[in-house]
């Protein structure tokens, strides 16, 4: 470490860093950080865990890595950067499957991990969450301190820096919406025009002057305007002052069922029938009023490697007829199939949390894996054709990866589709569920293969639309977080749907306003940023 260095950015160079001051903005001083700043250079011990995330295909070789303590500590760090010219990343919880935190143009990262604070904010009357926090931590606060919830992802690593910036789902989505739908304001350290860093402020309140930037941040993806540094929960409409009253209450209990369907007993007209089964019930179950808006199924559709496939299902145990509910989903979902379900589980909620989080099978990867992800929202069910196609690629013998997954997630619907696609910049508002195309490995020499069956199963899946989901009656584009690297790429994106349509639709055109205020000089951009507006 550079201690100089470290003296250097405690102090800055004596001039006080500018605060956005517009009438509806109140900075917010950070509280005490737990260390002063921390460089780490290459010569360091740490240094090789800190330029590479979960994902080991993406890694970096910056001059430093800022580890940071508080948003001052982040303001300075950027200050510093911009004023010498050195390109910046930032790195939240780690988990990404395109390389825009770890790449060869980063100079520095600046890395908020150690930023997790989750605390109940007088001030605003709602809950602040700094950048760097994970999902689990966030869980277990929120609900042994308050008893309440955000309805995030199942991954207790994720970080919500990025998760909420992109919009953010989980298996409580289809009751409470997005995590963005919850979001009361978002301070960010950005840089203007004259290259210096400033924090700013944006809410939900319509007369912020900072508005436009609360939105861009309520689905724009992360890394495109600034470093989120901290976030303000509260859901819309709450006006009291008792904070267990803010944010949704989850399930007291939970139902839940997994149901394995060996492939041995899975032929292609069972497959089909599964896929089939699960499509059609979430058409027929994606409006906000449906009954089922407290459900949410996943299927796991593996590799035949895996030798089975898996149906997860969570249903609030509160509900009234919850068991015939969930009966009557299952029973529709294994119809025509061989599949035996098994007694339903009912857990506390967290406990159901905490198990689903560290025993999901797409999750529960070696610290070594390499990955790959594809995504396609979903209007309606696959066809048949398609349905063959996945079929086909999923028993290839000359293909064999048990973590190969084709992953049916019914977050879509429900209450995320009570919201209008242009209130929040998360645009898709009208889908019946996600399709997740995954794909894991460690062996850095068997990148091709493995990304080669990723592109087979996805690209030829949606073959008659030039190899994406384009949004039109079947489906609706893909999900900035869950990115892409070939989206930009002609040789597979051969729909002439530009990557920004697929994950922005009509939004982009604002997001790239908001850039061009908050962001003037690009200086926050990565291989998907939003880009400046034409003539800026």
């Amino acid at each position: 470490m550079d201690h100089e260095e470290n003296r250097e950015d405690a102090a800055h160079d004596g001039r006080p860093l500018p605060e956005a001051s517009a009438a509806g903005f109140e900075p917010v001083r950070s509280i005490a950080a737990p260390f002063r700043p921390v460089r780490v250079t290459p010569d360091d011990p740490r240094y090789p865990e800190l330029v590479i995330g979960n994902d080991k295909r993406w890694v970096a070789a910056p001059e430093y890595i800022q580890v940071v303590g508080n948003s001052d500590q982040v303001l300075h760090a950027v200050d510093r950067a911009a004023r010498t010219g050195r390109r910046v990343s930032v790195r939240g919880g780690g988990h990404s499957y395109a390389p825009f935190v770890y790449h060869p143009e980063a100079d520095v990262i600046i890395d908020l991990s150690l930023m997790y604070d989750v605390y109940y904010c007088r001030q605003r009357r709602a809950f602040a969450v700094e950048g760097g926090a994970q999902l689990g931590r966030i869980y277990e606060w929120l609900f042994k301190g308050w008893g309440v919830t955000l309805p995030g992802g199942v991954c207790p690593g994720v970080g919500i820096g990025g998760h909420a910036s992109g919009g953010g789902y989980g298996l409580l989505s289809r009751k409470f919406g997005y995590v963005v739908d919850h979001l009361e304001a978002v301070e960010m350290v950005v840089v203007g025009r004259d290259r210096r860093a400033r924090r700013v402020t944006a809410s939900r309140d319509p007369e912020d002057p900072h508005h436009d930037l609360w939105w861009a941040v309520t689905g724009g993806g992360g890394g495109n305007f600034g470093i989120v540094t901290r976030y303000w929960f509260r859901s819309p409409g709450c006006r009291g002052a008792d904070p267990s009253e803010q944010l949704p209450r989850p399930p007291k209990d939970v139902l839940l069922s997994v149901v394995p369907v060996p492939w041995a007993d899975l032929d292609r007209t069972g497959f089909t029938r599964l896929v089939r089964n699960f499509g059609t019930w979430h058409e027929q179950n994606m409006d906000p009023g449906s009954p089922y808006a407290s459900l949410t199924g996943v299927v796991f559709l593996q590799h035949k490697a895996s030798q089975s496939i898996n149906i997860l299902t969570q249903m609030d145990a509160g509900v009234p007829n919850a068991e015939a509910l969930l009966t009557g989903y299952l029973s529709a979902l294994t119809q025509g199939t061989k599949a035996a379900v098994p007694p339903v589980q009912r857990l506390r909620w967290l406990e159901a949390t905490e198990l689903i989080g560290t025993s999901n099978p797409t999750l529960m990867t070696s610290p070594a894996m390499r990955s790959g992800v594809k995504t396609a929202y979903m209007r309606k069910g696959f066809t048949d054709a398609q349905i063959g196609t996945l079929y086909e690629q999923m028993t290839r013998d000359d293909y064999a990866n048990p973590h190969a997954t084709l992953q049916l997630t019914g977050v879509a619907g429900g209450r995320i589709n009570a919201v209008a696609p242009h209130a929040t910049a998360s645009v898709h508002r009208d889908s019946a569920f996600l399709a997740l195309f995954e794909n894991y490995w460690m062996d850095p020499r068997e990148d091709e293969q493995h990304m080669g069956w990723l592109r087979d199963i996805f690209h030829t899946a949606f073959a008659e639309t030039g190899g994406y989901p384009v949004p039109g009656e079947q489906s609706d584009g893909c999900y900035i977080n869950s990115p892409d690297t070939d989206i930009r790429d002609p040789r597979y994106n051969r729909s002439g749907v530009p990557w920004h349509a697929l994950y922005y639709k009509d939004n982009y055109r604002r997001l790239q306003q908001v850039k061009a205020r908050f962001d003037p000089t690009d200086f926050f951009r990565h291989a998907q940023s939003v880009e400046l507006p034409e003539g800026c």
